[in-house]
């Protein structure tokens, strides 16, 4: 006779062994409790780039910049949105693959496969890697006048030279090659595609074989799952939308969850993309709504632009001051500005330079710019913003306006 702990035991070891020669990515996920997704499940290999100085840097970075000195709940950051962007483009990409397997006409080689799931997963979680201090406040507000004659600079850009730096630094590329991944060769290079799927998709007419490396023309569609530039519907403000309103206390129309169940592949003019059903129309309306709404109560915010602008001139006068740099090595160092050539210096400009400033320019010994950078952020501090003194309304597109503060 065989005892039954002993039958369980065998029973437990055999389970375990079947599991380990399987090798899948799809064993072993990590469960992450998200206050708008729920459980959310990742494979192992996104656990690991999430465990990276790179990524951890994301809980520093507050998701809507100075709103969080207007609104008390607005305490979320860049980091759990990551999360929640990973794990719907997951689920959006999964979906997708689903509704092809109920459609066996479908020309084979646009069949999405495991190698494109996890490359969609992985996008949707590094999408954000290049955000620096206050979100939008540094690309979008302090990047402009600290380097007026550089080239074009956006954080989706910094967010490809960060997913560079975190696989080379933490020596990830064999690792990825154990899940299945390809790094190495020209055609249909897995970190080609990711990266090409953090920066977006493109808004030119076909062919876009010519466009993109990392697939090949019917696989297009995965461009629009993560950073949608053909019409603005993408996981990216499928997380956003949700996190922020329930962080702002503002309602949320827009169901996400069903706007993945009617989601499908479609030919539109010999062009592969992601397509819904017309009785989704009135769904859609809901999600631009949203945005709209967002924008009017939250992300313009009268209160919130004054603190962004005065966030920014803060880390303007910080930036003329040589003094005031940004170390990553030992005797190795930039200024603000430059801090997005160097991913090593980047990892550490966090919010937390405002702290700095504070610090430092309070033990300043003579009058410096940082100095001043420093009164601008107590004027914060204390409440006493910038004040609205008049507007005005442009008409035309090529009128340029310089505005002092």
């Amino acid at each position: 006779f065989v005892s039954m702990g002993f039958l369980a035991s065998h029973m437990l070891k055999v389970f375990i062994d079947t599991v380990y020669q399987k090798n899948s990515f799809l064993f072993f996920t990590q469960v992450f409790n998200d206050p708008i997704h729920g459980h959310i499940e990742l494979p192992p290999l996104l656990v690991k780039i999430i465990d990276t100085p790179q990524f951890q840097r994301l809980r520093k970075i507050k998701q809507l910049g100075g709103g969080y000195y207007v609104f008390p709940g607005a305490s979320h950051n860049r980091f759990e949105h990551s999360v929640g962007v990973g794990h719907l483009a997951g689920e959006l990409v999964k979906a997708l693959r689903a509704k092809q397997l109920e459609e066996p006409s479908l020309n084979s080689e646009s069949l999405i496969n495991d190698r494109d799931v996890l490359c969609v997963q992985i996008a949707g979680l590094c999408h954000d890697l290049g955000h620096g201090p206050f979100s939008h406040v540094f690309d979008g507000m302090f990047n402009p006048q600290a380097d007026p004659n550089g080239e074009k600079w956006e954080h989706e850009d910094a967010s490809i030279l960060m997913f560079d730096h975190l696989v080379d630094d933490n020596k990830l590329t064999p690792v990825m090659n154990e899940y299945g991944l390809i790094t190495e060769c020209d055609n249909e290079n897995d970190l080609v595609f990711i990266k090409e799927m953090i920066k977006g998709s493109v808004k030119n007419d076909p062919p876009l074989n010519e466009l993109y490396k990392g697939r090949n023309n019917e696989k297009s569609f995965l461009y629009e799952i993560v950073a949608n530039k053909q019409n603005g519907i993408d996981v990216d403000k499928f997380d956003y939308f949700a996190r922020d309103c329930h962080h702002l206390g503002i309602q949320n129309n827009f169901d996400h969850r069903r706007f993945i169940v009617f989601a499908r592949v479609c030919n539109v003019d010999g062009q592969l993309h992601i397509c819904s059903r017309d009785k989704e129309m009135a769904n859609l309306y809901d999600m631009f709504h949203t945005r709209n709404s967002l924008h009017r109560r939250a992300y313009q915010h009268r209160v919130k632009m004054a603190v962004e602008i005065m966030i920014k001139d803060a880390l303007l006068k910080a930036d003329q001051d040589q003094h005031f740099q940004i170390k990553w090595a030992k005797g190795k160092a930039c200024r603000l500005s430059k801090a997005k050539k160097h991913m090593e210096a980047y990892t550490n400009l966090t919010d937390e330079v405002i702290e700095q400033i504070l610090h430092y320019g309070a033990c300043s010994s003579t009058p410096s710019s940082l100095e001043e950078a420093a009164q601008i952020i107590q004027r914060i501090m204390c409440r006493d913003l910038y004040q609205l003194v008049g507007e005005i309304k442009v008409e035309n597109d090529n009128f340029e306006v310089k505005v002092s503060f």
